[in-house]
């Protein structure tokens, strides 16, 4: 697990390899990763947008940008947390994502960054 704070907001991350759904056979590796989103701030904050940036070994790169995570842009309150599950295939048994969220402080409306730090994504196996 990695994990990373940015202005009061703390994120950390775990990766995990999919078999069930990944066939290596045809270069589809497919990778769940759960996030935990802890606001040890002050205020109340909301999160509005994503944007990664995920890395192939194969060479490839791709950007992600788009409103809210899973559908939902939750508001986290002071010593709250927001905890979600998602996804990311690759053409590669090996990769890599980071980002970042776009938050609103709710108390006087700015909105700020906060790093989703970088986390590797590889099989098991493969570590061995």
């Amino acid at each position: 697990m990695v994990t990373e704070i940015t202005a009061g907001v703390k994120v950390s991350v775990e990766a995990i390899y999919q078999p069930e759904y990944s066939n290596p056979e045809n270069e589809h590796f497919m990778f769940a990763y759960r996030i935990t989103i802890e606001n040890i701030g002050d205020y109340s904050v909301q999160l509005l947008r994503r944007h990664w940036y995920i890395f192939d070994s194969n060479g490839t790169h791709r950007e992600v940008e788009g409103e809210g995570v899973v559908g939902q842009q939750p508001v986290i309150d002071p010593g709250e947390f927001y905890e979600y599950v998602s996804g990311c295939n690759l053409k590669s048994d090996m990769g890599s994502m980071e980002g970042s969220y776009q938050m609103l402080r709710e108390v006087d409306g700015v909105l700020f960054d906060v790093t989703i730090p970088k986390f590797y994504l590889i099989p098991e196996h493969k570590l061995n």
